[in-house]
């Protein structure tokens, strides 16, 4: 009698638990163990929902915890799944969203940069593909979309939507890059690219497009969202199948859902990330607020990007060329757009450089100053870059104060940024390529004062002497140099003409 009652027991204790697992989806367990009672005749086997020990729960190996509902009433409702976010998301999310950035703006400069990295990585891999350098036994879908971004704006239903045609992501590819925080996909794909094909020049190309490295950019898009969606489609497939979409979902608390996207949205190869803005953050729904953030940061990335249908990005990052193949007309418009300019530019400095640091710089000395009238001081007006995008805009550190004159561009791949992508971090870095950037400079005035000294004398020296002067008083550094490109009245010469002051001590 005692064992038959011990049995009963048992199964009755396995019911109740068996019963709170149903109603208590959260305990997500992964595996049952199987318990076995045996007597002389018989043997029975019991299943315990919570592993071999009946008071702890035994969670699945990467933390995650799985939701799965549908309606039995209808078969083909989508399944969702609910998983938690990795890396102590919670915390790293409230930080991203209210400590991170400077500028709640900058969302849309992450969303784009890794929207061009998406487009980057297929474009490679299509090469890879054409050369027949790859091994994979993957098809493309949707191969004949251009690769481009679109940017959408609705006022009334108070969304932004950025879409890419890109490579897309899987939904394993979700979880990894998605529900992690802090982990790139594009500074796993470089060392890769690193790894493989460490001396091919069409992977170095590819890897120096990619703009992305720390993995947080996109959720700088809960500073203004309450709720943000990224709707995927793979590029790529094993040869005879095919990918549905999917569509990753999270209000930024801790969780994230992935499920079928409904049939009724349209979703082409690459991703969209739809933005349900904040109440006070409405906006970014509105076109030409966007639109002066798209060019402010993002107006020179390698991809065209269309705002509701118009092309934003128009002007190419003509410091990237070859100084060779840029025409004096195309550099007379650049200058009068970036510095907001009607007249044009007095000279060009093109400077590209490997050593000490990576260095594309593009400088314009306008043809006035506004100091001269009496008006305030002006403040520096050259932009730091780094991979076409914009980190500091009229950066106050890359050139000395008495160049402050000088419009520009300047753009480094080695310097290494903040997190925030929002100032370079590394002060001895800046320390040496504000050096390399004013020895330049300084060189260049030489030479024109050497090879064109009447256009040096009257029409830089004339309007620019008083920085110069300035730079012999406090760049202590180049004091010397510069001296050498004083000029003085003398009297040895007519009035109104000047001589240097090396000619002058030399007589």
């Amino acid at each position: 009698m005692i064992l038959p009652k011990l049995r009963s027991n048992v199964l009755r204790s396995t019911r109740r638990h068996l019963s709170a697992l149903q109603l208590s989806p959260q305990l997500g367990c992964s595996h049952a163990t199987l318990l076995t009672y045996n007597n002389s005749n018989q043997s029975q086997q019991l299943v315990s929902p919570i592993g071999s020990n009946f008071s702890t729960l035994t969670p699945s190996p990467s933390n995650q915890i799985r939701q799965f509902s549908a309606e039995s009433t209808d078969k083909a409702e989508t399944k969702k799944e609910s998983l938690e976010f990795q890396a102590e998301t919670k915390q790293l999310l409230d930080i991203v969203t209210h400590s991170l950035y400077t500028d709640k703006e900058v969302f849309l400069r992450e969303l784009i940069s890794n929207a061009s990295d998406a487009l980057e990585k297929l474009r490679h891999l299509q090469v890879a593909n054409q050369e027949g350098s790859s091994s994979s036994t993957t098809v493309q879908q949707d191969p004949d979309l251009p690769l481009e971004i679109k940017i959408e704006t609705d006022e009334v239903n108070g969304t932004l939507t950025i879409s890419d045609s890109g490579i897309g992501l899987s939904k394993q590819e979700m979880i990894d890059h998605l529900g992690t925080i802090a982990r790139s996909g594009s500074k796993a794909f470089m060392k890769e690219l690193t790894e493989k094909h460490s001396s091919d020049e069409a992977n170095l190309d590819a890897s120096r497009g990619i703009i992305g490295r720390f993995g947080v950019g996109f959720y700088s898009a809960f500073m203004v969202g309450d709720r943000v969606e990224v709707r995927s489609k793979p590029a790529f497939v094993e040869e005879g199948g095919r990918m549905e979409p999917l569509v990753w979902a999270s209000e930024g608390v801790g969780t994230y859902d992935i499920s079928d996207l409904p049939e009724d949205i349209r979703q082409n190869r690459g991703s969209s990330i739809v933005i349900h803005l904040k109440g006070d953050q409405l906006e970014y729904a509105d076109e030409k607020k966007v639109e002066a953030v798209l060019k402010k940061y993002s107006n020179f990335v390698n991809f065209p990007i269309y705002l509701n249908g118009n092309r934003v990005n128009t002007i190419n990052a003509i410091w990237a060329e070859d100084p060779k193949t840029v025409s004096d007309e195309t550099y007379s418009e650049f200058y009068k757009y970036i510095a907001n300019a009607f007249d044009e530019p007095l000279d060009t400095i093109h400077y590209r450089a490997d050593a000490p640091l990576d260095i594309k710089a593009l400088f314009f000395i306008p043809s006035f100053h506004s100091e001269k009238y009496g008006m305030a001081r002006m403040e520096p007006s050259v932009s730091l870059y780094s991979r076409k995008v914009m980190i500091e805009q009229n950066s106050p550190n890359i050139l000395p104060d008495w160049m402050r004159f000088i419009k520009g561009v300047v753009d480094s791949e080695d310097l290494p940024l903040s997190v925030s992508r929002e100032k370079a971090q590394d002060s001895a870095l800046i320390a040496k390529l504000k050096k390399a950037l004013t020895r330049k400079f300084i060189t260049h005035l030489s030479t024109m004062a050497r090879k064109d000294s009447e256009k040096y004398k009257e029409e830089f020296y004339k309007e620019y002497s008083f920085f110069l002067k300035e730079g012999v008083c406090q760049d202590f550094e180049f004091q010397e140099s510069l001296s050498k490109l004083l000029y003085f009245e003398s009297s040895k010469t007519m009035s109104g003409d000047l001589t240097s002051l090396e000619v002058y001590i030399s007589r």
